[in-house]
């Protein structure tokens, strides 16, 4: 039994130690995902809904690839005023803007397609100034799930975001 063992091992050993010539190229394998962020932006006119007492602006990009678990992120232009004049500065949705009125918030949900942007205060919106509701410019970020994870700086600014995912502004797609 155990010549038959060694007999065996030395046979297994000089099958797996053969070599030949090389095999046939396989097929071609099927491409990876290249995993980037992307950036799309929109001119955004508001719809007023009375019944809700709210103003609201569907955005789609359905045709954007957005992976379940991918992070979108919502920014609105706004001019601040600088030292040589207004400069335009992105700010975070959530985003709260106090008036004579009242209180008014900027905020959106989400699916993977689309996005809702809203409009809502504590007083009535039905007459807010065009200012708020019309040509306003708003920018989405999809950031891939696996950059999110690695991400240690601070999403409410938009340029450290855009810097993470290594676009510019050649990059950014306008959608209607």
């Amino acid at each position: 039994m155990k010549k038959l063992f060694t007999i065996l091992s030395i046979v297994a050993l000089g099958f797996t130690a053969c070599e030949g010539d090389p095999g046939p190229q396989g097929p071609p394998g099927v491409d990876g995902v290249n995993v980037v962020g992307q950036t799309v932006e929109y001119n955004v006119n508001f719809d007023y809904v009375a019944g809700d007492n709210l103003w609201t602006s569907l955005l789609n990009y359905s045709d954007l690839e957005v992976l379940e678990g991918d992070a979108i992120l919502a920014y609105l232009q706004e001019e601040v005023p600088g030292d040589s004049g207004d400069i335009l500065a992105w700010s975070q949705l959530p985003l709260n803007k106090f008036t004579a009125n009242g209180t008014l918030q900027y905020s959106f949900n989400h699916t993977m397609t689309d996005a809702e942007l809203l409009i809502e205060g504590n007083y009535n919106l039905s007459n807010i100034s065009t200012f708020y509701t019309d040509n306003r410019v708003v920018r989405l970020v999809i950031v891939p799930s696996d950059i999110v994870a690695e991400f240690n700086g601070d999403f409410s600014n938009y340029h450290e975001v855009i810097s993470a995912l290594e676009l510019n502004e050649t990059d950014i797609k306008t959608l209607q």
